[in-house]
């Protein structure tokens, strides 16, 4: 068989698996594409760009969208236009937000815009952004309670969430280039403006002791500052917290530096750093009126929102962390059903497992394989940054480092976590022993079985009051090897136990 057949045979095998979906969002600073490999629950992004056209800039004074910004726009829409073939997308999902349905040129700019692109696009208003933007952070945190706040460069979309649910919603002229372009330059009279707008919305009591969810590239960049300040030991994002305190001491540190003092600090990306403080004086506003507990930062937002409405209602209802993790398992695992009879294998030996804790034991078996292509001098270390690092959602930082440390031990068996990484402070003890325990089953459990379907069902772990037995019915004897003995021992030790193994 020749390379053109190889190739010919491979092709169709990559075009079923993806069902492209792009989604474009038309914005008062930047224009984005992102490119999804289908219309999933957890989709991967197989195209992420943006450009930063700022058609809103200086909307304030003209009431009218910003020549070289559109025209900028307009050619980064052509360029996604292109890519969209490329890719071979099915489905374009395509909005425009605050510059664009406040403008007076407005309209023609969209004309023009759709013309550029080739696909229609939806103008949203204000409280259509809030929401949608809202239904995308749930699907990355799906447990938030608070206030969803997106700050774009034209507007701050605002809508309250709890258990799943999208509450009041309201829409404010306080993103970053408004302000800027209102109010001259003045941060003191930003700040007057931003405090008097948010004393007049009727959600302002009910979110007392509750969170901020902080959603859009201004409040991102902060974060990395204060991410940078703390020697934070996990450089993702998603799920970041900062507490009220912390964060408005933060944004007052922020709000008063010069530009050119901004642009030093290695945190800061030179393009946001006029609009940064503009961003911080809103939030240090926000945590102030409404009495908020915290600020937890949402990689998630409109684009992920305009995707959630894309799916199947039985798509769209999953867990969106075990949806990662069933689709890691089923790409990079030896034999997927593994996991299924690892989990159910390994659950004798946590009998009081509340329910939160067994959901991310039910992902860590699920992604306990996906090393074994790797070198074996690299295994522990670079799967455990990978499920540390992954581009998921569903998860806290605390049940990352679990998750991750807990296929740390899978492959390193009972050598210590390195205390570099500094992961350890995310864990806890508890955590800690935790991340071990599982780990060295799923060590047992592959070392045993082989990653072989069949094995582990017809064998049980049970937990005593003094030891951790291994019952091995006696066709499958042959298959308990002297390396098995001493992973039966690491893990009964993990447990404060003494191994045995019963043949049956």
């Amino acid at each position: 068989m020749g390379l053109a057949d190889l190739q010919s045979r491979a092709v169709p095998r990559l075009q079923s698996r993806y069902q492209p979906v792009a989604v474009i969002d038309i914005g008062s600073n930047s224009v984005r594409l992102v490119i999804y490999d289908g219309p999933w629950r957890h989709a991967s992004a197989l195209h992420n760009e943006k450009a930063i056209c700022a058609i809103g800039r200086n909307m304030v004074s003209t009431g009218r969208l910003d020549e070289d910004g559109m025209s900028l726009a307009l050619d980064t829409l052509a360029r996604f236009r292109e890519l969209c073939r490329g890719y071979n997308v099915r489905e374009v999902g395509a909005v425009a937000t605050a510059a664009a349905r406040d403008a007076a040129n407005g309209a023609d700019f969209i004309d023009a815009a759709e013309k550029a692109l080739g696909y229609p696009i939806r103008i949203l208003s204000g409280e259509e952004e809030a929401r949608i933007a809202a239904e995308g952070m749930i699907a990355g945190i799906p447990d938030a309670d608070g206030l969803v706040a997106d700050l774009g460069g034209g507007s701050l979309d605002m809508v309250t969430v709890k258990d799943g649910q999208t509450g009041a919603a309201a829409t404010l002229p306080f993103g970053p280039l408004r302000l800027m372009d209102f109010t001259g330059g003045n941060l003191n009279k930003g700040r007057s403006i931003v405090e008097k707008g948010l004393e007049g919305l009727d959600f302002a009591k009910a979110l007392k002791g509750r969170a901020l969810y902080a959603v859009g590239g201004i409040w991102r960049a902060l974060a990395h500052v204060d991410m940078d300040g703390q020697n934070y030991p996990l450089r993702v994002l998603h799920h970041y917290v900062i507490p009220a305190g912390r964060a408005i001491k933060l944004c007052r540190v922020v709000s008063g530096l010069s530009r050119k003092s901004l642009e030093k600090m290695r945190s800061v990306p030179k393009r946001r750093a006029e609009a940064l403080p503009y961003g911080a004086l809103v939030m240090e506003e926000m945590i102030h009126g409404f009495a908020l507990k915290n600020v937890i930062v949402s990689a998630y937002g409109l684009r992920e929102g305009v995707l959630q409405r894309k799916l199947k209602p039985e798509e769209a209802s999953k867990d969106p962390l075990l949806a990662f993790a069933r689709d890691l398992n089923e790409r990079e695992s030896r034999i997927a059903g593994h996991a299924a009879e690892l989990f159910d294998w390994m659950t004798a030996l946590f009998p009081k497992e509340p329910a939160p804790e067994r959901r991310i034991r039910e992902a860590i078996c699920l992604v306990s394989d996906i090393g074994w292509r790797r070198h074996p001098d690299d295994r522990a270390a670079g799967a455990f940054a990978q499920v540390l690092h992954g581009a998921y959602g569903g998860a806290d930082h605390h049940e990352r480092a679990l998750m991750a440390t807990s296929v740390y031990y899978r492959y390193a068996g009972d050598e210590e976590l390195p205390h570099e990484n500094g992961i350890s402070a995310l864990l806890g003890d508890e955590g800690a022993a935790l991340a071990q325990k599982i780990g060295l089953a799923a060590r047992l459990a592959f070392g045993f079985s082989g990653a072989v379907e069949g094995i582990l069902p017809a064998t049980s772990l049970q937990l005593g009051k003094d030891t951790l037995a291994l019952e091995i019915p006696a066709p499958k004897r042959a298959l308990f090897a002297e390396a098995t003995h001493k992973r039966l021992a690491a893990l009964a030790a993990a447990f404060d136990r003494k191994p045995q193994a019963i043949v049956l």
